[in-house]
């Protein structure tokens, strides 16, 4: 008797719902926010928050050595996602009793105490327009105890980009390139002692900073086109990183005879704690029970019949609807086997949000069903080419399914042609891997795209240019 056949079963249109709003994240968003603003009316604050639409914008840090091309980059990743480019004269530029005592150590080439300067950057970003649009942060912070004085006044990223070069490259731009163009006023001349000074001082943060922000870092070469550069950096911030709000893999897996469904179905349960679901395996244990349903399909199973798909239906989602399934996530392969059941399976609200196709060609499928018996005494699984029997004893008492003759195979190859292009039709975002290779390299294969997030984009703009084009590398 299945244990889990009493437990709470929950209906899938809740998890469908907070899915495809993002509720956890919404909640654990506004939670991180009254926790470091701590209003005096709560309620009221998040009327507010949300009212302003800054849930989920982009919070961008952009570091690198100077010359690394972080200016260039920067007013890229902003004209894109419609962010606030954050530069330190910027910063400076703001009005106030804090600004004026930062320009006051900033005009006698005195050190800004970081205390202050960490303010000042507060300052700014609490500031409307980068409350809605998100804000990407150019060179800043400069060291660990700034960043970490950030994220005490709440001030944590999303994601950091960190552009990287070798200090001979980055002089030989400065010495290709006198002026730099910071603003549409400003212009400042470097020298070449400044910049070597200027890469010693980064040098000593560097390490620092990548332990600080290591769960949200992205190393990009900066010795390569601006072109290559920005794609990359567009890509990682589009990639929004894992958070520790619940996520239920929905996995349901398809693939011809022998290209491996078993086996990666239960990699993938024993590995991410996954309700591993096989339908014949499922209708076969109802009918072992002495229920209404399984003294029904049994006669079908019997016969060999298919059983109807109404029928298969009501025990799949039953099982799919238990607790383990819901909280946990599930592994389900053998079922939709045609269009018809897909379609019943999304009306049914059980709705895959991982799906992948084994795909291998006949000649090696023919190879491993073909060529595989197994023991009846021990139940171990033999194959003649990959995993051939200890001895002539093993041998003689090797038994072929009849369901893997030659005969039976070509049928169910035959099926599963003719259903298989329908099938990636309905679910065109699936991803499909070479199943005639190494079961681990397989496995690598859907365990990346497994854990991934599906990505955001913060409403990107169409580029009107290529990527750098007209422009120099700056800061």
């Amino acid at each position: 008797m299945d244990p889990t056949a009493n437990t709470l079963r929950i209906p899938p249109e809740m998890l469908l719902y907070a899915e495809k709003h993002e509720i956890f994240d919404l909640m654990q968003s506004m939670l991180r926010n009254l926790i470091v603003d701590k209003p005096e009316d709560p309620i009221q604050y998040l009327i507010t928050l949300l009212k302003r639409d800054s849930i989920g914008v982009p919070r961008i840090m952009l570091l690198g050595p100077p010359a690394s091309g972080k200016r260039t980059t920067a007013r890229q990743l902003c004209e894109r996602t419609r962010a606030v480019h954050i530069t330190e004269p910027g910063v400076l530029e703001g009005e106030g009793e804090l600004a004026r005592e930062a320009k006051w150590h900033a005009d006698r080439l005195q050190e800004i105490p970081c205390e202050l300067w960490v303010k000042l950057i507060q300052q700014r970003l609490s500031k409307l327009d980068c409350i809605r649009q998100g804000w990407v942060l150019e060179g800043i912070p400069h060291s660990r105890q700034e960043a970490l004085l950030l994220q005490e006044l709440g001030i944590s990223p999303h994601h950091v980009v960190m552009l990287e070069a070798p200090d001979e490259i980055l002089i030989r731009r400065r010495q290709c390139r006198r002026v730099s163009v910071c603003s549409e006023d400003e212009k400042r001349v470097l020298s070449d002692d400044n910049t070597a000074t200027r890469l010693l001082k980064y040098h000593q943060e560097v390490s620092a900073l990548q332990r600080t922000f290591q769960n949200c870092l992205k190393i990009i070469k900066a010795d390569q086109s601006h072109e290559d550069v920005f794609a990359q950096a567009l890509s990682y911030i589009q990639r929004r990183p894992r958070p520790p709000a619940p996520y239920t893999p929905r996995v349901l897996l398809f693939g011809p005879p022998g290209s491996g469904k078993r086996l990666q179905a239960e990699l993938i349960s024993q590995k991410y704690n996954l309700v591993n679901i096989c339908c014949g395996e499922l209708l076969k244990a109802v009918s072992a029970d002495k229920t209404s349903m399984g003294e029904l399909i049994k006669p079908y199973l019997a016969s060999g019949e298919q059983v109807p798909n109404d029928l298969v239906l009501q025990i799949l989602t039953q099982r799919l609807s238990r607790m383990d399934c819901a909280a946990r996530g599930w592994v389900l392969r053998g079922f939709p086997r045609n269009i018809e059941q897909a379609e019943m399976l999304k009306e049914s609200n059980f709705i895959p949000n991982r799906v992948f196709f084994l795909e291998m060609p006949d000649d090696a499928v023919k190879e491993v069903v073909t060529l595989r018996a197994v023991d009846h005494v021990t139940g171990e699984r033999y194959h003649s080419l990959f995993k051939p029997p200890p001895g002539p004893e093993v041998q003689a008492r090797l038994c072929q399914n009849p369901r893997d003759s030659q005969a039976r195979l070509l049928n169910r190859l035959s099926c599963y042609s003719v259903q298989v292009p329908a099938l990636k039709a309905m679910y065109p975002d699936a991803v499909h891997v070479n199943a005639d290779q190494d079961p681990r390299a397989i496995f690598e294969t859907l365990e990346s795209r497994l854990v991934e997030r599906l990505p955001k984009c913060y409403s990107v703009l169409p580029s009107t240019q290529e990527p750098g084009s007209g422009e120099k590398a700056g800061e």
